[in-house]
């Protein structure tokens, strides 16, 4: 396998602090990162790193759990556990990795574990998922006043206290890879193959020395999934930082003026590489239901929360339809580390 091609991109870093006096210079701050590279990193968001240990904690303690008592709570409905499920269109397989998503109100009926099976897991998990939404809000008043709308006009479209709302959040394991991954003609084990995020905007937790994240910065790419282009990494924060990035549903709201951007958690096939286990928390801001979709330009037609995120399953399945054909080629004119 040839090795992947590297460039060192500066991520911006963009500070919450002061966040009331400093709001226009924020936002301004924000869609140039938006704009340029679809991903940026926020620090003095308020959420204290103690919290986000103990909710890496919790998430540890949830994963340990034999599969039969994890598999009580089944992936249904955009929440539940699932365990290699999550097949990738750019790789064709599996990432090799589970999940816990979860999601506020009704949406979780019958998708907690009882509480003397994981005492108080169910109120922690609650709090730290209305403390990242809170961070998320200030982000999404920003995005408004960049786009011309009024501030509140995101926040009501990603009303987590409505039983329509689809906001997710994702606790991640990857597993241990085997040290000779993909070498020697063996089974190439994915972590989390290239892809883009199709909701509004997503902020993730990575828990320190635990590498593997990387960005191929801009949606206009070589290829549908970034082979062939460069890959920059983005290496785990000991401060608590939470890297964010735009998804389709943001580039279409705007007009494509920010930028999804293609990401991979990279399998590792290097001797540089990390293969241990890997923990991180993904929370996901996707629309109400019934949210109307459109761009202040208009560029695209107007559809719902609902639409939309139909839209987006659709065009996973015909990507994955679609996969097996695009690869042979891909790989024929430029070859690159499959294990992405």
């Amino acid at each position: 396998m040839a090795p992947t091609k590297y460039l060192d991109r500066p991520i911006p870093v963009i500070s919450l602090a002061n966040f009331e006096s400093r709001v226009d210079e924020i936002t301004r701050q924000l869609c140039s990162a938006a704009e340029d590279v679809g991903f940026f990193c926020i620090t003095d968001h308020g959420i204290p790193l103690a919290s986000i240990d103990e909710m890496f904690d919790w998430s540890s303690r949830f994963f340990a759990l034999p599969d039969s008592v994890k598999a009580t709570v089944p992936f249904t409905n955009n929440a539940g556990w699932e365990k290699n499920a999550q097949i990738r269109p750019s790789t064709g397989a599996a990432d090799r990795k589970e999940s816990y998503q979860m999601q506020f109100g009704a949406h979780m009926d019958g998708l907690w574990l009882p509480d003397e099976t994981l005492p108080d897991f169910k109120p922690s998990a609650l709090g730290f998922m209305h403390r990242v939404q809170g961070v998320s809000e200030k982000l999404m008043v920003c995005f408004a006043r960049g786009l011309g709308f009024d501030d509140g006009y995101f926040t009501r479209a990603h009303d987590v206290g409505r039983p329509e709302s689809q906001t997710v959040c994702r606790l991640i394991h990857y597993f241990e890879v085997p040290s000779d991954n993909g070498r020697n003609g063996g089974e190439v084990w994915h972590r989390s193959g290239a892809h883009a995020d199709w909701a509004f905007l997503t902020l993730l937790f990575q828990k320190q020395g635990q590498s593997g994240l990387e960005i191929c910065p801009g949606r206009e790419v070589s290829t549908s999934f970034g082979y062939g282009d460069t890959w920059t990494k983005v290496e785990p924060s000991s401060t608590g930082a939470i890297i964010c990035n735009i998804g389709d549903l943001l580039m279409s709201w705007s007009d494509d003026r920010f930028k999804s951007t293609f990401h991979r958690v990279k399998a590792p096939t290097e001797p540089e590489d990390y293969y241990g286990e890997r923990y991180s928390i993904a929370f996901f801001n996707q629309p109400c239901h019934d949210a109307l979709i459109q761009g202040p330009k208009k560029h695209y037609p107007p559809v719902t929360g609902a639409e939309f995120t139909r839209n987006a399953m659709s065009l996973y399945y015909s990507h994955m339809a679609k996969s097996s054909a695009k690869r042979a080629k891909l790989e024929e004119s430029a070859p690159v580390v499959l294990a992405t």
